[in-house]
């Protein structure tokens, strides 16, 4: 029997979902300020300094909103290896996106991000009774697309923003539960 993680919200093959701590905050804070994460992201990395960001972490803390959740991901070992999060909820149209990010390189390519996928995107259309989630990610980057590919999400089309072009991904509920893998994923949530 595994040890139940303190703030467990969702259980993978290889990730625990958890509640972000404060502590949490001056990882994030690096990973953030990294140019080659913020590029996956087609955004600028953080400038500011560790306490303003202390600041916003503890407010997003201390003021959690409906709309928004950032949960932090961990290895079995208990390593916080990144982050995952659901924004711009829409309760009546029961949607809403997603984002990820592994921060530690040397889980990329091993498994974890198609398995953060999977036990998220089950622990989110049961927490939050959601029938389609969303998301978008840079043209070229591959790896992401396969990664959701294998988690279930299907490609719906294309946008542009500035001199980025993203593609647009989705994964229905019925759709999720109604692969075995997907099931699997969501009774390891549980």
């Amino acid at each position: 029997m595994t040890a139940v993680v303190q703030g467990e919200v969702a259980r993978g093959r290889l990730v625990v979902l958890r509640a972000k701590t404060l502590p949490d905050a001056e990882e994030d804070y690096v990973w953030r300020r990294d140019p080659e994460l913020a590029a996956f992201d087609a955004a600028k990395p953080y400038s500011g300094r560790l306490s303003d960001y202390l600041a916003v972490f503890s407010d997003e803390l201390a003021y959690p909103s409906p709309y928004r959740r950032t949960l932090a991901v961990e290895d079995l070992e208990g390593r916080h290896i990144g982050n995952v999060m659901y924004y711009n909820v829409d309760y009546q149209r029961r949607e809403a996106e997603i984002g990820v990010t592994i921060g530690l390189r040397e889980y990329w390519g091993r498994g974890y991000g198609t398995d953060l996928i999977r036990t998220f995107i089950a622990y989110i259309f049961e927490a939050l009774n959601l029938e389609r989630v969303y998301l978008k990610t840079l043209d070229w980057n591959l790896r992401a697309q396969r990664c959701f590919e294998k988690a279930g999400f299907r490609h719906y089309g294309v946008s542009r923003r500035g001199d980025h072009t993203f593609v647009l991904m989705e994964v229905l509920r019925d759709d999720f539960f109604a692969d075995g893998a997907q099931a699997e994923a969501a009774g390891a949530s549980n």
